[in-house]
């Protein structure tokens, strides 16, 4: 069958300028490695010059090559004498390896495998438990989850408090503080940060500075609370539209612009000064279920995985993106059994290791979910996360000092030479890591800012996201635009946003506000009332999230109603309205994206996204 050439004119519009991006930013070398980040004032100096230029690039900057003279020049360094690490600070300018060695040395058995944990807390303070982590076994990681950060303020002072117990440890070697923060649907730092179009949205524009500048802005909120690692970007396919634990988490159904826009996106982390982890490997997109509750099953062969869900795993590891997180999925056909892939050799070591010659961090998803479990609990699921090659074990709480799978792996380390051995690299690499993305920062660099409100929700990330929600804006099927003047309009929808911003742009509506997730019984009370409204009404707009909010849609379809339907989040629900009605898709409920759903629907702009899933699918 011969290619589509409408999408591979797409990917090609879209490498020709991820190119300029990679460009931009000043880097064909690995960009976990570009950006030169010293203390504070100097990280401030690099955000500047970085921040996304208005004009195209120079000839001579579009280049950005190390020549073979001067790559040969800087491996051709002698390494350094053997040193001693007094502190992990003092490593400054000393030969990595060198560094690597002197800080191996200072640690014992417990501290090599304490850099292997990343632990939560509850609540919004960090309890004794995580404290004792931090001093009897130097905790190589810190996970903020959303019921920590519901208060910026209280969050940097959290992080302040962690980094302090790091430094007043015996070892000092801090530990990274990493979150969720993908943009659009899911956002773990919440307070003040900002709420932005998201990944789908980012791919209707196709634009992959759209997915750098979106990265950035992310980036530098949470550079300036003091966290050091992002789990994003998300990279899973829209293989499955009507996914409901990815759905406008990914930038497209196509493999190849997703690794594009994931690069790209990647990349303007780094130069906010945060690690990018690229997830969940090998691939959520082919699945309607979560892992969280359940050991989702999916049903291909390597070859299509290869093809498929590894394109973006791919691309990046040329890239040489510094994160990657192993997901808690079975791929029968593949391993022969439902073994997560998070838990498996082949997945890990065999695929992404030797096969990608991926040589960066690899963290598990949060091992307390259900799709980790083994027979043996959780103390077997850790062993079998290192050994199959994981770098760092993430949990979403505080494991006692004394837990089983603590005590398990510390007998095997002390007994088991090939399990030590295996400790011992992955310590290695996130000590590694750490000198590459930490030392740079300097002891005030890992900490929060003085005062990082001043970075929140900035005038010029407010505009950015104002003007990349106008750009992906997308109609599907038909359109009948603008809105008509003297229609009677009944606007209804679950989002205050929405109801706000049509109340500011459509006046003469009348607003009808339904719940996100009913129940049965309160869909069913509340489609009554709103049918009772429909006979008032010569037009109807309906905010479409979910398959409650569809049923709203249905309604004032039966009733023969001109229907306008505004598709937020998953685009998969609105599919069903694009032969009979417009369908005006934006992929988040952030406001910026209503503005742009109303700017289309009263004619002020003309939507220019493309739908970056498969219709049909």
């Amino acid at each position: 069958m011969a290619p589509e050439p409408t999408r591979y004119a797409r990917a090609w519009r879209l490498g020709i300028a991820a190119l300029a991006v990679v460009a931009a930013v000043g880097a064909a070398i690995p960009f976990s490695y570009s950006l030169s980040r010293g203390d504070r004032a100097d990280v401030e100096v690099a955000r500047s010059a970085t921040a996304p230029a208005e004009g195209l690039l120079s000839e001579e900057a579009a280049e950005g090559l190390l020549s073979e003279e001067a790559a040969e020049g800087l491996l051709s360094e002698e390494p350094a004498s053997p040193v001693e690490a007094s502190s992990f600070w003092s490593l400054a300018g000393v030969d990595e390896e060198a560094a690597l060695d002197a800080l191996l040395a200072r640690m014992g058995p417990d501290e090599r495998l304490g850099q292997l944990f990343m632990l939560s807390y509850g609540g919004e303070e960090p309890t004794p438990l995580l404290y004792s982590w931090i001093r009897r076994r130097g905790l190589g990681g810190v996970k903020i989850f959303g019921w920590n950060a519901d208060d910026t303020g209280k969050l940097a002072a959290a992080i302040e408090a962690i980094q302090n117990a790091a430094e007043n440890g015996p070892l000092d070697v801090p530990p990274f503080v990493a979150t969720d923060q993908e943009g659009g649907w899911i956002r773990h730092v919440r307070g003040s940060t900002s709420v932005t179009p998201g990944n789908m949205a980012i791919g209707a524009s196709g634009w992959p500075s759209d997915a750098y500048r979106s990265a950035y802005y992310i980036g530098v909120e949470l550079a300036a609370l003091g966290v050091t690692m992002n789990f994003a970007p998300t990279v899973d396919l829209a293989t499955r539209p009507e996914s409901t634990i990815i759905g406008p988490r990914a930038f497209s159904s196509d493999p190849t612009e997703t690794g594009i826009l994931a690069a790209a996106w990647a990349r303007g982390m780094a130069d906010a000064g945060v690690l990018a982890t690229a997830k969940h490997y090998p691939g959520h997109g082919d699945t309607e279920l979560d892992s969280h509750g359940i050991l989702p099953v999916i049903d291909i062969d390597e070859e299509t995985l290869w093809n498929r869900e590894l394109v973006p795993y791919r691309m990046l590891t040329a890239e040489g993106v510094p994160g990657v997180m192993s997901g808690h999925l079975a791929f029968p056909r593949i391993s022969g059994s439902n073994e997560p892939a998070s838990l498996s050799r082949h997945f890990i070591q065999e695929l992404l290791r030797e096969r990608m010659g991926y040589d960066g961090l690899v963290i598990t998803d949060d091992l307390m979910m259900s799709g980790a479990a083994s027979p043996g609990g959780l103390s077997e699921t850790c062993e079998l996360a290192i050994r199959a090659g994981n770098d760092i074990l993430m949990f979403s709480r505080t494991l006692a000092l004394d837990d089983a799978a603590w005590a398990r792996l510390a007998r095997l380390y002390r007994s088991d030479a090939s399990f030590k051995a295996r400790v011992d690299e992955s310590a290695r690499r996130v000590l590694r890591a750490k000198l590459r993305w930490l030392l740079p920062l300097g002891r005030d660099g890992v900490r929060p800012d003085d005062a990082p409100e001043a970075a929140m929700r900035s005038e010029e990330s407010r505009a950015f996201f104002a003007e990349q929600a106008m750009r992906s804006a997308t109609v599907l099927g038909r359109s009948e635009l603008p809105l008509p003047e003297t229609a009677r309009v009944l606007v209804a929808g679950p989002f205050g946003d929405f109801t706000a911003e049509a109340s500011a742009r459509v006046p003469r509506a009348t607003l009808y506000r339904f719940s996100y997730q009913p129940s049965a019984d309160g869909l069913a009370s509340e489609l009554a009332s709103f049918r009772a409204r429909l006979p008032a009404a010569d037009a109807v707009v309906v905010c479409v999230a979910n398959p409650e909010g569809a049923a709203f849609a249905r309604a004032a379809r039966k009733a023969g109603k001109r229907l306008y339907v505004v598709s937020a989040l998953n685009p998969a629900y609105a599919m069903e309205f694009k032969d009979d009605a417009t369908v005006v898709a934006v992929y988040s409920y952030a406001r910026e994206s209503f503005k742009a759903a109303f700017a289309v629907l009263t004619g002020d702009i003309e939507a220019i996204g493309r739908l970056p899933i498969e219709a049909g699918s």
